[in-house]
């Protein structure tokens, strides 16, 4: 169903060469080393060749869950349209962070309560919010192959217009209850190890959330059986379009920046969708969102970045942009050992005392 060519290991050696030519000590750059060898993976024909980031662009989906009025979060559902509006206005985190990097920023209505009819957002509405998953299913099946083609068309787009990085984030009220019953649907993980408090909830409503979460998990068992009616039964328009990016983006063979806790539930689903994806998601940060880490684990991802962040939006994504610049920059630019004139460093083999 999806096509994601292979990724090429054919210049491995080469490229880790060059990079252990750099004048440095070998392994000094840790795992800004592993992202230039990643990044060569998808760019490279030869080692010779340079990284380059070009026209970077973060995609933040927004929608509304009918599981937030059912009282899981700090604020009411009215606040992702609210929180929209003041990513059209530029006031918000995602606004200052994709200022300062050198994002450009594309917000993406998915589904929030009533559209908004404005140029600023792009309307790719697959409803007005999900079905509350503890009662009946968030959408669909036919509205996750929608949304998988929405997205594809919005990352074809930007490719198309010369993009070759993209980053996800995501808004809305409600949906680290959907992220976290999809995690335990997709993993088999307990509830309790997949929930936790989001925006700052106290120690009531995250009881009342974990039971809720248990009981959609429970109303669909039966339907739990493969990723695409997990998201149909527990999922978000954002998280649905926000999976259909990643694999519209490793099919056209383009890396993507995965955000925090909801982002990753959605690279998950991807990656189970088509393993294939694995390698072309660079892991921006690991949050304070109880589950993200144990998320992160299931992927084998090392994250950039652990600035206990928890606000969503793209925000840990957009921070992380200056290190893909720069694993590209030291690949590229630095000097090897023969170029500077420099002796090269050699560590001294173990010796055994006896």
């Amino acid at each position: 169903m999806y096509q994601v060519a292979a990724i090429n290991h054919a210049l491995d050696d080469a490229i880790q060469a060059r990079i252990d030519n750099k004048t440095k000590p070998l392994g000094a750059f840790g795992e800004l080393e592993a992202l230039a060898l990643q990044l060569g993976r998808i760019q490279l024909g030869s080692a010779t060749d340079e990284l380059v980031i070009r026209r970077p662009v973060m995609l933040v989906f927004a929608a509304d869950h009918g599981i937030a009025a059912a009282g899981v979060s700090i604020a009411p559902s009215e606040v992702t349209t609210q929180m929209v509006l003041n990513f059209v206005a530029g006031g918000a985190a995602i606004n200052v962070f994709c200022r300062q990097t050198g994002f450009e920023l594309e917000v993406i209505d998915c589904g929030i309560l009533s559209p908004l009819g404005i140029p600023e957002v792009t309307e790719q509405r697959l409803g007005a919010g999900t079905g509350p998953i503890h009662k009946r299913a968030a959408m669909t099946l036919g509205a996750v192959h929608q949304g998988f083609a929405m997205a594809r068309t919005l990352v074809k787009r930007h490719i198309d217009a010369g993009s070759n990085l993209l980053a996800l984030g995501e808004m809305g009220i409600g949906n680290t209850s959907s992220a976290a019953a999809v995690m335990a649907a997709l993993t088999g993980l307990p509830v309790s190890e997949c929930v936790g408090r989001g925006t700052g909830i106290d120690a009531a409503t995250l009881k009342r959330k974990c039971l809720l979460i248990e009981q959609a998990l429970l109303l669909h068992h039966c339907e739990l059986t493969e990723p695409l009616s997990i998201l149909a039964c527990l999922g978000g328009f954002e998280i649905v379009q926000m999976t259909g990016a990643m694999l519209a983006a490793a099919e056209f063979g383009v890396p993507v920046l995965v955000d925090g806790f909801i982002a990753s539930t959605a690279a998950l689903a991807a990656v189970r969708l088509a393993p294939g994806v694995r390698d072309y998601l660079i892991f921006a940060h690991e949050s304070e969102e109880r589950g993200h880490k144990l998320l992160l684990e299931a992927m084998s991802a090392k994250p950039l970045l652990r600035l206990g962040l928890r606000l969503g939006e793209g925000s840990g994504a957009a921070l992380a942009l200056p290190l893909v610049q720069a694993a590209a920059n030291f690949y590229n630019q630095m000097a090897s050992f023969g170029e500077a004139g420099v002796d090269k460093v050699v560590e001294p083999a173990t010796q055994e005392v006896f």
